[in-house]
């Protein structure tokens, strides 16, 4: 697919662009309306390829929980190992700014079948919850009070440091919005054990002091949007001492890691990300 019209889908979903819009410049690029909607399929996401790891795998125990976030209620898709021996570490997996799908709650159980107790939450629970429309999921996602959403989080953090089946060791794993969220996580949660954030907005200069937890800071080679944002972040990380690692994946688009995108989706960058995230998690939270 032509990179044009990816930026253009990466616009539409990340920008107040309009539906009929962005349709109509689809056309354009694509050359008639015919060849519009045929590539919709491509651009957005199908769920219906969200199985890596199938939701009754037997190794592994998942429920949809409700749990107190800050002054409302929040819920969320738990997935940790059946057969538990003692407390295990946690981790948060913050969806992208479609809600708590299918795909993240397929993530979720990739992250308990490597010994985690995983929540993906629902940010969007506060207002009604994910709705299965992925156009109204983005329009109430930027609807949310930023600050409140945090404060949902750092609860989220502390319902699992403090649940029994824990070690009290929690990191966090965020994907576009959720990785701005893990950012944002990461400089006003001191006692969070580690931050992966998947191409995400990066918080102020002024706040990167503040950060405790190390940081894998995963991001596209062709993602300009989010990718003119490095040089600052990276030189305020390393003027200020910070423990951080970047990798950046050269020819791949953001959301390659997201298998249910056929246009965006890139196997050999999103198995290679998952591999060094997953050894960043458990040399931060197991040892």
């Amino acid at each position: 697919m032509k990179q044009n019209i990816i930026d253009l889908f990466d616009e539409y979903t990340h920008t107040a662009l309009p539906r009929r819009i962005f349709f109509k410049r689809l056309v354009a690029l694509a050359g008639g309306t015919a060849a519009a909607t045929a590539l919709l399929p491509l651009l957005e996401n199908s769920y219906a390829k969200a199985a890596i790891v199938d939701e009754k795998d037997p190794q592994l125990s998942t429920e949809f929980l409700s749990y107190s976030g800050a002054g409302a209620a929040m819920k969320g898709y738990l997935a940790k190992p059946k057969a538990m021996s003692g407390e295990l570490p946690a981790v948060i997996v913050i969806h992208e700014n479609r809600g708590l799908n299918a795909h993240i709650q397929d993530v979720a159980r990739r992250a308990a079948l490597a010994g985690y107790v995983a929540l993906a939450p629902d940010f969007l629970a506060p207002v009604g919850g994910t709705p299965e429309n992925e156009d109204q999921a983005r329009e109430m996602i930027g609807a949310l009070d930023s600050q409140q959403t945090l404060s949902h989080l750092k609860a989220t953090l502390a319902f699992l440091q403090n649940r029994p089946d824990t070690n009290s060791k929690v990191g966090c794993v965020g994907f576009c919005w959720g990785g701005t969220l893990t950012n944002q996580l990461a400089v006003s949660a001191p006692n969070l054990g580690a931050a992966i954030a998947f191409y995400g907005s990066v918080p102020l200069a002024e706040a990167v002091p503040n950060i405790q937890s190390p940081l894998l800071l995963h991001y596209a080679g062709l993602d300009e949007r989010i990718n003119q944002q490095i040089p600052a972040y990276e030189a305020a990380l390393r003027t200020a001492g910070k423990d951080y690692t970047i990798c950046m994946y050269g020819g791949v688009n953001h959301a390659f890691h997201n298998d249910t995108n056929e246009a965006r989706y890139d196997a050999a960058a999103a198995q290679l990300a998952w591999e060094r995230t997953m050894a960043f998690l458990d040399h931060y939270l197991k040892a």
